[in-house]
């Protein structure tokens, strides 16, 4: 899956030496997911959710797996900073196709420094391109943070989940028409 080429002309924009140099900002580059990054997803994914909701090595390799997914790495120095995974697919007499959000991780280090913004736009022009008209995804009730940044991106609550995580959080399904 080759990422969009207008997604990469802004994540080289954003991250260009001359913007970070501006800024004092780090580089940032994205790419697609590579099996070598494998170990460290799962290790960004299990720093930011706990035992039941973060990803075990065979749900991680699951999603990584099917043929259908996007996933992107968000580079500093070589180093994997944060992921995402989406999936798009086709419902019954559906003529366009539907995005899901599996997961947008980002390093504790990596908070707040825009790798989150830069994934999720990113995914959403590749499912765009994939012929994707709406994406959604599912957050938990108590992740005030997620909350906030899916909000900020134009994402909408569209129902709750009742006990969703560990079979005792609710979760909210939230969308956005891309």
């Amino acid at each position: 899956m080759a990422c969009a080429r207008a997604d990469r002309a802004t994540a080289a924009n954003f991250a260009s030496p001359k913007n970070s140099n501006r800024y004092n900002a780090p580089v940032i580059a994205l790419r697609n997911y590579q099996p070598k990054d494998f170990s460290r997803l799962l290790e960004i994914d299990q720093s930011c959710f706990v035992e039941g909701i973060a990803y075990s090595k065979e749900e991680m390799r699951y999603f990584l797996g099917m043929p259908t997914a996007i996933t992107l790495v968000a580079l500093q120095d070589e180093k994997v900073m944060g992921f995402v995974i989406a999936d798009r697919f086709r419902p019954r007499r559906a003529s366009r196709s539907m995005g899901k959000i599996i997961t947008i991780d980002v390093a504790p280090e990596a908070w707040h420094s825009g790798v989150g913004t830069l994934l999720m736009s990113a995914v959403e022009g590749e499912l765009k391109q994939a012929g994707c008209d709406y994406v959604s995804l599912e957050v938990a009730v108590d992740n005030e943070a997620a909350l906030r940044f899916y909000k900020k991106h134009g994402y909408s609550v569209l129902k709750t989940l009742p006990r969703y995580y560990l079979d005792s959080i609710d979760g909210l399904l939230m969308g956005k028409r891309l």
